[in-house]
């Protein structure tokens, strides 16, 4: 049940984090840093992946987490399209305007403390 928790204390953590990186992203990319924006994109992505994962995990440990992990995928897919296409504008608003606010609203897991 300890690892449970840290798993839970680690999630509530990071989905805290990521609105804040998005925004970092798209500052990045707008004022074309594009190399540093590619780093912390990668990153993001290896982290997206560990959410979809931790929530997994958690939920075979009957913790209850709301992420919606369809619209992860979502971005991830359209990230790439942008990518693809070198339309860091379009990826900058993907970050600031849809990933951000979307994390905003992720409500953490409750009931665990440290």
């Amino acid at each position: 049940m300890n690892e449970v928790m840290e798993v839970v204390n680690s999630y509530n953590e990071y989905i805290l984090k990521v609105s804040s990186g998005s925004i970092q992203i798209a500052e990045h990319l707008r004022k074309d840093a594009v190399p540093e924006a590619m780093q912390m994109i990668l990153q993001f992505s290896e982290g997206m992946g560990w959410l979809v994962e931790a929530s997994d995990l958690l939920s075979k440990n009957n913790v209850t987490v709301h992420l919606p992990v369809e619209q992860i995928h979502e971005f991830l897919n359209e990230i790439n399209s942008g990518l693809e296409l070198q339309d860091y504008v379009l990826v900058a608003d993907m970050f600031e305007y849809e990933i951000a606010p979307f994390f905003e609203q992720l409500s953490p897991i409750e009931g665990f403390e440290n």
